[in-house]
């Protein structure tokens, strides 16, 4: 089962109020329906959300919707239901604020239909059941996203959306518009507004397990390049003593500095704190990273100049 088919049949299992279930179906139908002056058929893969749909119908209207199962052209070897409504087709779509009492469409969802924020999450549950989907928060990115058709359709359940401070976006499709939400964090604050509590348990699980995972991959990442950078570090200080000896130049350090040169050599993989805490363990004479650092500025020195020597000749 994909995670947005497991959202689907959580929400259908709410137990709306009249008011709610109007807002729900009035969400799916707007944006889930073909209308016409006999119908209304809407079709979806979803068995459980083609039940809750006959029995809102049922329930609240009185009305027997017919059910089918249609050719899916969407090459999904899953069973797409085609759902018709022709009984009482004008009182249903008058009191769904889908028609007016002339049977013309009307483009602005009317207030009564989401007067409160529960009518408002049940309409969005019902945009939801029609045309949303999530990602799987186990994939590589998150989303949500809502395809609808109609231009007004699409800025309403936006500013619906964004009642919730969801940053909801939207994005022109070759047929029509699609509301999506990337951040995380919004998606999450989404499905909780939808009422998908299981959802919303599981994507915080995986989205934790996710972050995890990152930062220590990034602290994995940070480590090796902090080893690389000791290791190329190390490796030119070794270098430097090398042309320094092979210049027979040792003897014009200073001692301190002569000793700095011989740990090096003999702790060739240390970091400058770990050879600076070596050298002041074994000698029992204190040194700071600092002070070690500035030792070795010195060796480099040295080499620097016979480098240039060697280039002047």
């Amino acid at each position: 089962m994909s995670y947005t088919v497991s959202i689907k049949e959580e929400i259908v299992k709410i137990k709306n109020s009249n008011a709610e279930s109007i807002a729900e179906l009035a969400g799916y139908i707007r944006n889930n329906g073909v209308i016409t002056n006999k119908k209304v058929t809407m079709t979806t893969e979803n068995k459980m959300v083609v039940d809750h749909l006959v029995d809102s119908l049922k329930n609240i209207y009185n009305t027997n919707a017919k059910v089918e199962i249609i050719e899916n052209l969407n090459f999904s070897k899953k069973d797409l239901y085609q759902i018709t409504i022709e009984e009482n087709l004008s009182k249903i779509l008058e009191k769904l604020g889908i028609w007016d009492k002339d049977h013309k469409y009307l483009g602005t969802v009317p207030d009564y239909i989401v007067g409160g924020n529960e009518e408002i999450r049940a309409y969005l549950r019902g945009v939801f059941e029609g045309v949303g989907s999530v990602n799987d928060p186990k994939t590589s990115r998150y989303h949500m996203e809502l395809l609808i058709s109609k231009s007004k359709e699409a800025v309403f359940v936006q500013k619906l959306l964004n009642i919730f401070e969801l940053n909801a976006k939207i994005l022109g499709r070759d047929k029509g518009y699609m509301i999506y939400i990337k951040e995380a964090e919004k998606i999450s604050d989404f499905l909780k507004i939808l009422g998908a509590n299981k959802a919303v348990l599981y994507f915080e699980n995986v989205r934790i397990y996710r972050d995890q995972k990152n930062k220590t991959n990034r602290l994995n990442n940070m480590e090796q390049a902090n080893m690389d950078k000791i290791i190329q570090t190390a490796t030119e200080q070794l270098n430097d003593i090398q042309i320094i000896e092979d210049n027979d130049g040792v003897m014009l350090l200073d001692d301190k500095v002569k000793e700095t040169l011989e740990y090096r050599k003999k702790y060739p993989e240390a970091s400058l704190k770990e050879l600076a805490e070596i050298i002041s363990l074994e000698t029992n004479k204190p040194i700071t990273k600092s002070g070690l650092n500035h030792r070795l500025r010195k060796i480099k020195d040295l080499a620097d100049r016979f480098n240039k020597q060697k280039t002047n000749e």
